[in-house]
This record gives C-alpha cells, sequence and structure tokens, in this order.
C-alpha cells in the first residue's frame, strides 16, 4: 500500500477531486495547510503599506492507495492540479505500513 501526499493551490480542489473519483478513488483527506517552496511567498499592498506574505495557503491530499493505483493516483494529481506556474505544489509517495479499518476492523487493503 501507499500513502498519497500531496499539497495543491486551493482553487484546483473540485477539478482534482473529480479527476480522483473517476479513477476509483473513494476517499480522501483535505488539510488547509501553509507553505513556501520556490514560490517563496509574495508582497501585497495593504491601506498604502507593502508587506510579505511568506507563507502561500495551499490544501493537503492525503491518500492511502493499493499499490497497483498508485502510479495512476499520482499521474492524475499531477495533471489535475497542474496550472503551469510556479507553486503547483508537489505530490510525496510513501510506502503505508498497515491500515485498519475502525468500525469494521479491516486489515490492510480491505481497508482502504
Amino acid at each position: 500500500m501507499k500513502y498519497i501526499i500531496a499539497a495543491i493551490k486551493p482553487f484546483k480542489l473540485d477539478e482534482v477531486k473529480d479527476a480522483l473519483t473517476q479513477l476509483g478513488v473513494r476517499g480522501l483527506m483535505v488539510s488547509e495547510i501553509k507553505g513556501f517552496g520556490a514560490q517563496s511567498g509574495h508582497t501585497e499592498i495593504y491601506r498604502g503599506a507593502e508587506y510579505a506574505i511568506s507563507f502561500v495557503p495551499k490544501l493537503k491530499l492525503e491518500i492511502a492507495a493499493p499499490d497497483a493505483l498508485a502510479e495512476q493516483i499520482t499521474e492524475v494529481l499531477a495533471t489535475a492540479a497542474r496550472t503551469g506556474k510556479i507553486g503547483d505544489g508537489k505530490i510525496f509517495v510513501l510506502d503505508l505500513e498497515q491500515a485498519v479499518r475502525v468500525r469494521t476492523g479491516e486489515i490492510g487493503e480491505d481497508a482502504i
């Protein structure tokens, strides 16, 4: 099993969710986060004063997936979240040792 973590621009969420649903992904977790990478934030003007925004708002998606689907999910995420501009985000794929569905006690891929 794989644990896929993606940081994307917030306005791309619906497009990404629709693409993942079409692929057969049955669940994902979404969190609001802030961060910076190559984008390094930006400056804004408020009431005539310029100030730096060091952390840019993003969404973090977390998906537990069977090994067989992990590569396809990564490709769909990258395609659906892409704008072609700096700050599109990152995708990380980690090995997932175990998963347990609390309600039923199912273990492994049956739990996801």
